[in-house]
Parts: C-alpha cells; structure tokens; sequence
C-alpha cells in the first residue's frame, strides 16, 4: 500500500512562499497522477495542481502564475507556492491515482492520501 506524507506547511505573511513536498513510500505504477489538493474550514475539497505521468501539469485558475508543482525524483512531489494570499489558507494534501484520471482535479480520481499539512496565510 502506496503511503503518502506530505511536510513543509506553515504559518506566513500575505505575499510569502512556502514549499510543500510529498513523499511516497512507494510508486509502481505507469500510468498515474499526483496531485495537491485543499480544504479550507467549511468547504469542499479542492484541486490545486497536479501532474501525470508524461510530465502534463493542471493547475486551478486561482493559482496559475503563482504555485508550481513537480516531481523529484521516483515518488517525491512538490509544490513551490509564491505570492501567497489569505485565501490560499487550508488544509493541503498531497494525492496519487493509480491510473489516468478523467478530470486531474476532481478529488474523486484519487484514491490514495497524506494526512494534510495545514498552510496559514496572514494579511
């Protein structure tokens, strides 16, 4: 069973970056996406970015131009996020799919999670 954890959250002001990486126990599959999603109180979960096998990124429109996601290495997942604002505040999960995905950021695609790392960001 592949096992997700993610590090890096953390509390920082309005326009401040923080990195958010991902790391899986281990992957075997060839044909997968890896994504991040998040849930801030109250809402549903949602697709930040993700990228499949062949290297194709998504990102959602609210964060295009200001977050990047990539891989590193075999398993490893990034997500360098920039210009930060208070509405990017939530609970942020790192998630794989164990084949293509219909819709990269629908969360129902996604059958494996981390346990979330939350990110805080202050006005």
């Amino acid at each position: 069973q592949v096992q997700l954890v993610e590090s890096g959250g953390g509390s920082v002001q309005s326009g401040g970056s923080l990195r958010l990486s991902c790391a899986a126990s281990e992957y075997t599959h060839s044909n997968f996406c890896m994504g991040w999603f998040r849930q801030a109180p109250g809402k549903e979960r949602q697709g930040v970015a993700c990228v499949d096998s062949t290297g194709r990124t998504s990102y959602a429109d609210s964060v295009k131009g200001r977050f990047t996601i990539s891989r590193e290495g075999a398993g490893n997942l990034v997500l360098q996020m920039n210009n930060l604002r208070s509405d990017d505040t939530a609970m942020y999960f790192c998630a794989a799919s164990l084949d293509t995905v219909s819709y990269p950021l629908s969360p129902e695609g996604y059958p494996i999670w981390g346990q979330g790392t939350q990110v805080t960001v202050s006005s």
